[in-house]
């Protein structure tokens, strides 16, 4: 029964909000002489405050017009915003502004929205190793982080040393699929000095505290075990396509909005996501260092609180994820 009358209360309250909120809208428009859009196109600054407010009007708009404008082909938007001119009964040559100001806020909307379908795109698609793209990708993201190591064959142990689990990576990509490839490759390529420095860190041992009596106890092998079983320390390429997953579901959660809608003055692209997935890998090792886990068995716990730390992060409208690397120094437009 109380859980009936929880309910009840919460769509009684639901109703009621949505009444008093077009009510507010009603009056608002009366006493300005201008509806919902153009307060906030003339209120709110440009980036995500502005975009993620005219996203939010235009879905729980009553018009359907309104309501699908938010996923309309990108060649539909400059017809679009006109349809809603004359629905809204506003003159473009005086108000000439609003229409460029929500061409860019359709423009980020709908290109977040494609930008989640050309990533699930990839992440859906799977390693092949007959797939001569596939494996050129591979042969390269060993050739950028090991420039001066060749790699003595295809199915090789060597693959270990940049962070794989066996002798043939294609089974690692099996949670995110050429997602993962993709990024890793972009990372290994377009900031290639701190790619390989995040790699050498990350299998850099660190001596653990023993004392001489602990020592004593020890075969020299069990002695060599120990000192070496605490490093910097984890798989780097594991981790990379670990952190792509987190960079995949930020996405699709939507928590990237305010750092895409903040940093791209159009449509959001594949590339702005690959360069987010490096400022990731970047702060990750960073987290991972001041955090000084004894060992990769605290992995998932780090990885979480690094996770928490992104969202809060994400969760203020002016925020974008400024990049310390070279690959991503043109991306900031504030």
């Amino acid at each position: 029964m109380k859980h009936f009358l929880r309910m009840l209360i919460q769509v009684c309250l639901y109703f009621y909000c949505k009444f008093l909120w077009r009510c507010m809208k009603f009056v608002m428009r009366k006493l300005t002489g201008r509806c919902e859009l153009q307060r906030i196109c003339y209120g709110t600054k440009p980036g995500a405050s502005r975009t993620m407010k005219i996203e939010t009007s235009l879905r729980d708009s009553k018009s359907k017009l309104l309501q699908t404008s938010v996923s309309v082909h990108p060649d539909a938007i400059e017809k679009t915003i006109d349809d809603i001119m004359e629905l809204k009964k506003i003159n473009p040559d005086i108000n000439p502004q609003l229409g460029i100001s929500l061409q860019a806020c359709l423009l980020q909307i709908v290109g977040y929205r494609n930008l989640i379908a050309d990533v699930e795109k990839l992440r859906r698609e799977p390693y092949d190793s007959d797939n001569p793209q596939h494996e050129e990708m591979l042969l390269k993201l060993w050739e950028f982080l090991k420039p001066n190591t060749p790699l003595e064959s295809r199915i090789s142990k060597q693959w270990c040393e940049i962070g794989f689990q066996g002798d043939d990576p294609k089974t690692d990509f099996r949670g995110m699929g050429l997602l993962g490839l993709y990024n890793l490759q972009y990372f290994a390529e377009r900031d290639a000095t701190v790619a390989q420095q995040v790699l050498c860190d990350s299998v850099h041992p660190k001596c653990r505290d023993i004392t001489k009596e602990e020592i004593s106890k020890f075969s020299k092998t069990e002695w060599e075990k120990k000192k070496m079983d605490k490093a910097i320390g984890y798989s780097f390429a594991i981790v990379g396509i670990n952190i792509t997953d987190l960079a995949y579901n930020l996405l699709v959660s939507g928590a990237l909005k305010t750092h895409f809608y903040n940093i791209a003055p159009e449509a959001p692209t594949l590339s702005h996501f690959q360069q987010t997935f490096c400022y990731l890998m970047h702060e990750f090792h960073k987290f991972w260092i001041e955090e000084d886990p004894m060992d990769i068995m605290e992995f998932n716990r780090v990885r979480e609180k690094f996770r928490k730390r992104i969202i809060k992060q994400l969760q203020n409208p002016d925020m974008a994820l400024c990049p310390h690397f070279a690959a991503s120094e043109g991306l900031i437009n504030m």
